[in-house]
């Protein structure tokens, strides 16, 4: 089983593309957060990294749209779960 693959839901998607680019202030589970995200110039690549200000938290993946438009969620060394909840929950 590829849970990185499953976890990406078109509500996980469209919530990525609603984030801006570049850097960003927000809320996430009631803590302020600041996210980075940059984009390919193809649209086929998407990183996030975002880290919990003034706390220890850290979210970090890239997202990769594979042949087929099939999405593949690569978190770096975290739980997809952790992934998705941040991207659907995070307030800029």
């Amino acid at each position: 089983m590829n849970r990185t693959v499953e976890a990406v839901t078109p509500d996980f998607v469209e919530a990525l593309e609603r984030l801006p680019d570049g850097y960003v202030e927000g809320t996430f589970q009631g803590r302020k957060w600041g996210s980075t995200i940059k984009r390919s110039d193809d649209g086929r690549r998407t990183w996030l990294y975002a880290e919990e200000l003034g706390g220890t938290d850290v979210v970090s993946f890239n997202l990769y749209i594979a042949s087929a438009n099939l999405p593949v969620l690569k978190p770096c060394e975290m739980s997809s779960e952790k992934v998705v909840r941040f991207v659907l929950e995070y307030v800029p």
